[in-house]
């Protein structure tokens, strides 16, 4: 069953494909005969309705297949799958996501929902009473060729970038288009792409706002990719960390250069997690050696303890404000880049979302 309600844009023959695939792949992970399966593909037509019911023993699998891994996806999967299961069966059901291939994003979704998971590369985590299915580090069977456009490319993400950080504002396409220096063309095909994606909702008089907030920045997360930015590294001696950035933000200042701490620094600014050794600062332009010299900014690829960040779009200095003397970037930049950082990043990521990126927080 295909319901091209909840597709959108999706590859429907990846749909399709997956799900022809699914009974094969629950009876690989099972150790039993695919024969010893009862899949119903076909139930009652109309919205609200599983994929596929997959019954063996006394156990009772409910499953929402989707063409696609990104989070926004997974998210909304996981939560069909989860009230399907506690509607198809009076059996203990057990809620599924299928995807062609899980990520990281996606795998914490599902267990974040309870919600087990396969994927068709071969990964799955499967937990109910009495069973216990785990495998991992299978690659991506399913990658395409080329890198189709996404909502979240470097220009793209001002949009979502500005409804994370005014999320609890509603926005007209125009107000949109102008807060992110987009011209109003470009912004009306984001902005649809977001609500086919049901990232975004709209308001009775047509402005759009986040319609859930997690998984609007779970999706960002999954697409970000801080190696895009142009990255300096180098070396300032000083006593402390803390040295370094004021000094560093001094040299800026007095250079006119528009900059912006992220990384642990921008985290220990804005939320006092723990030390760090690191400085991250964005730059809309890098200092000439002469002005490198006099910040006592040595260039090298061992040792450093500074990165100058040329950033592949400056809407990553949008809501930046000042913390302590000190410009940084908003909390919603800051763990977007401390993604694959060194040091306690995933810490202080974990850290900067639960203090103030979630709904009960305004940062």
């Amino acid at each position: 069953m295909i319901k091209s309600g909840n597709l959108g844009n999706v590859n429907v023959a990846l749909h399709q494909r997956s799900l022809n695939e699914i009974p094969r792949r629950v009876a690989e992970l099972l150790a039993i005969p695919e024969t010893e399966l009862k899949v119903e593909r076909e139930r009652a037509t109309g919205s609200g309705q599983p994929d596929m019911v997959i019954s063996w023993g006394d156990k009772v699998m409910v499953i929402e297949c989707k063409a696609s891994g990104q989070a926004d996806s997974v998210a909304m999967a996981a939560r069909q799958a989860r009230d399907y299961a506690g509607a198809v069966s009076k059996k203990a059901a057990i809620p599924v996501v299928v995807v062609p291939y899980m990520g990281e994003v996606g795998q914490r979704l599902c267990e974040e929902a309870g919600v087990s998971w396969l994927d068709l590369s071969g990964n799955a985590r499967i937990v109910a009473p009495g069973l216990r299915v785990r495998i991992e580090g299978k690659p991506n069977r399913f990658k395409r060729a080329g890198r189709p456009r996404s909502l979240f490319a470097p220009k793209s993400a001002r949009i979502a970038r500005w409804l994370l950080m005014k999320r609890d504002q509603s926005f007209t396409q125009r107000e949109l288009a102008r807060v992110s220096r987009l011209d109003e063309g470009f912004t009306s095909r984001i902005v649809r792409g977001l609500e086919e994606q049901r990232l975004i909702v709209r308001d009775a008089e047509g402005a759009v706002r986040v319609a859930d907030y997690n998984t609007l920045l779970d999706a960002m997360y999954e697409a970000y990719d801080f190696s895009k930015h142009h990255v300096v590294r180098g070396h300032v001696a000083a006593r402390s960390s803390n040295e370094v950035v004021r000094r560093l933000a001094e040299s800026l200042q007095r250079e006119k250069v528009e900059y912006a701490a992220t990384g642990l620094a921008g985290a220990w600014l804005w939320s006092g997690f723990a030390g760090f050794r690191l400085v991250v600062l964005f730059v809309s332009e890098l200092p000439d050696a002469k002005a490198r010299g006099q910040m006592g900014f040595h260039e090298m690829e061992r040792g450093e303890n500074v990165w100058l960040v040329q950033p592949n779009d400056a809407g990553v200095f949008d809501g930046s404000e000042v913390r302590e003397g000190i410009v940084c970037a908003h909390p919603v930049q800051i763990y977007l880049d401390l993604k694959d950082h060194p040091e306690r990043s995933v810490e202080a990521a974990d850290d900067l979302r639960k203090k103030l990126l979630n709904p009960s927080t305004n940062a």
